[in-house]
C-alpha cells in the first residue's frame, strides 16, 4: 500500500506548492496592475502564468521524483523527460516575457512622443528583433531537449560540431535566398527605409505595411487584399514610400476641360469648396493651367492632406465637385467631341 500511496502524496502535495506559488504571482501581479494602471507590464506579464506553472511542476517534479522511491528500471528516462519540459518551457517564459517586454517598451514610448514615424520605426525592429530571440531560442531549446532525452544522440553531436565548417558552407550555398531575406530584413529594421504603418507604392500597388518578418514583407492593399514580397525586394528595387519623412502628402486631380473654361471662376470654387472640408490640412493648395490643345486644355489642381488616407479621399472628392459645379454653373466648359452636319446625298455622291 505504501508503495502506491508515498507517489501520490509526494507528487500531489508538489504539484500543490508549485500551483499555490503561480497562482501567488498571477495574484501579484494583477494586484500591481490594478495599484499602477499606468504601468502597462504587471498586467502583461500575466501572460507567462501558464508556462510558468508548467515550468515550476517540471522543476519540482524533477527535484522530488526520488523522494516518491518507485525504483523504475528507467528513471533516467524520467528525469530526463522532467528536465527536457523544464527547458522547453523556461524558453516558454523567456519568449512571453519579451512579448510582454517590447509592448510595454512600445506603448510607453508612443505615449511619449507625438511622432507616429519614430513610433513605428520602433515597433518595426521590436518586431523583428522579438522574431530573432524567439526562433534563436526556439531552436536552441530543441536541440538541448533532444540531447537530453537522447543521451546516445551526445557523440553523435561531437561529430557534427567537428564538421560543422563542412555544413555551414552547403547550408550557406544553399539557402542563399533565406540568408539574402535575413539580412534585408536587419537593415530594414536598423536602416529605416521602410517601417510597419508606412503607406508604400509596389509593383503598381498602393497600400500600408502591415507586417515585417526575417523573411518576407505584408502590404496591405487599399482594397484589403494583401501582398507578400521578400524582404530583399525592398532593398534592391526602387519603391515610393509615402510616409518617408513624414505623413503630410499633397494630391492632385486632372480636369481635361473645354478652352473656354472660366479657369479663375474655378480656382476660387476650389478653395471655397477646399474650406469646407475637414480632411484638408490648409497647408497649401492651387489649380493651374497645365497643358492646352487645339481641343481643350488641362487642368491640374492641388490639395495637401495629413496623411495618405485623407489625400486619396479628398482627391476623389475634390474631382467629382469641380465637374459637379463645371455641369451646373458652367457646362460649356466640359470637353466636347467636334462634330458637324454631312448631307448623306452629297457624301454618297463623293
Amino acid at each position: 500500500m505504501e508503495e502506491v500511496l508515498r507517489p501520490l502524496v509526494v507528487f500531489a502535495v508538489t504539484l500543490a506548492v508549485t500551483i499555490a506559488i503561480g497562482l501567488a504571482a498571477d495574484r501579484v501581479l494583477r494586484h500591481t496592475a490594478e495599484k499602477h494602471p499606468q504601468n502597462r507590464l504587471p498586467g502583461l506579464l500575466r501572460r507567462i502564468h501558464l508556462p510558468l506553472q508548467i515550468f515550476l511542476a517540471s522543476v519540482a517534479l524533477h527535484a522530488t521524483y526520488p523522494l516518491a522511491e518507485i525504483h523504475w528500471s528507467r528513471d533516467d528516462v524520467v528525469l530526463n523527460i522532467f528536465a527536457a519540459v523544464a527547458i522547453l518551457s523556461a524558453a516558454w517564459v523567456v519568449m512571453r516575457a519579451v512579448d510582454a517586454v517590447a509592448e510595454n517598451t512600445l506603448d510607453k514610448y508612443a505615449r511619449r512622443t507625438i511622432d507616429t514615424a519614430r513610433v513605428r520605426r520602433l515597433h518595426t525592429q521590436l518586431t523583428l528583433v522579438r522574431r530573432i530571440i524567439t526562433t534563436v531560442l526556439a531552436i536552441t531549446t530543441a536541440a538541448v531537449a533532444i540531447l537530453i532525452l537522447f543521451p546516445d544522440l551526445r557523440a553523435l553531436g561531437t561529430s557534427l560540431l567537428a564538421s560543422a565548417g563542412v555544413f555551414g558552407i552547403i547550408a550557406g550555398v544553399a539557402a542563399q535566398s533565406t540568408l539574402g531575406n535575413l539580412m534585408a530584413g536587419l537593415q530594414i529594421a536598423f536602416g529605416d527605409s521602410v517601417k510597419i504603418g508606412d503607406t508604400v507604392v509596389v509593383e503598381g500597388e498602393w497600400g500600408t505595411i502591415e507586417e515585417i518578418t526575417l523573411s518576407f514583407l505584408t502590404v496591405r492593399i487599399w482594397d484589403d487584399r494583401r501582398l507578400t514580397m521578400p524582404v530583399s525586394y525592398f532593398n534592391s528595387k526602387p519603391y515610393e514610400n509615402w510616409s518617408k519623412g513624414g505623413p503630410q502628402i499633397t494630391g492632385t486631380v486632372y480636369l481635361y476641360l473645354d478652352n473656354n473654361t472660366p479657369v479663375a471662376e474655378l480656382r476660387s470654387h476650389l478653395y471655397d469648396y477646399l474650406c469646407t472640408r475637414d480632411d484638408w490640412d490648409r497647408r497649401n493648395w492651387n489649380l493651374l493651367v497645365t497643358d492646352s490643345t487645339y481641343t481643350g486644355i488641362q487642368v491640374r489642381a492641388s490639395m495637401s492632406a495629413r496623411n495618405s488616407d485623407d489625400v486619396w479621399t479628398l482627391r476623389c472628392a475634390v474631382r467629382e465637385e469641380l465637374l459637379a459645379w463645371l455641369g451646373r454653373e458652367h457646362p460649356q466648359a466640359l470637353p466636347k467631341i467636334p462634330t458637324s452636319v454631312v448631307d448623306s446625298a452629297r457624301a454618297m455622291a463623293d
